[in-house]
């Protein structure tokens, strides 16, 4: 019912920044909570931010939390990630997600691809 196209990942330097969009099908993106995961090769798929559906509330894991912001633009049905003061260890695909919830941290139905986040000097 639902599919998720991630872009705007990319090769960065530490410090630098980037921001990463989510455009969801369907007419009825307010109905949904949304979330960032991410996963760097040989680990989990570990929870990066999440959002409720009307954009009032957000959640941060603590690695990225004063770093990285969620938003949304129901209008446009698109969430964004803007990633600021990257890190090396920020390096990982990217994954938009989507709950039937209102608002949700670890209850996701729907997925994006994946997009790829490289941060290296």
């Amino acid at each position: 019912q639902v599919q998720l196209v991630e872009s705007g990942g990319g090769l960065v330097q530490p410090g630098g920044s980037l921001r990463l969009s989510c455009a969801a099908s369907g007419r009825t993106f307010s109905n949904y909570g949304m979330g960032w995961f991410r996963q760097a090769p040989g680990k989990e798929r570990e929870f990066v931010a999440a959002i409720d559906n009307y954009g009032a509330t957000t959640s941060y894991a603590g690695s990225v939390e004063g770093r990285f912001t969620i938003s949304r633009d129901n209008a446009k049905n698109t969430v964004y990630l803007q990633m600021n003061s990257l890190k090396p260890e920020d390096t990982a695909v990217y994954y938009c997600a989507g709950s039937v919830f209102l608002f949700s941290k670890d209850v996701y139905n729907y997925w994006g691809q994946g997009t790829q986040v490289t941060v290296s000097s």
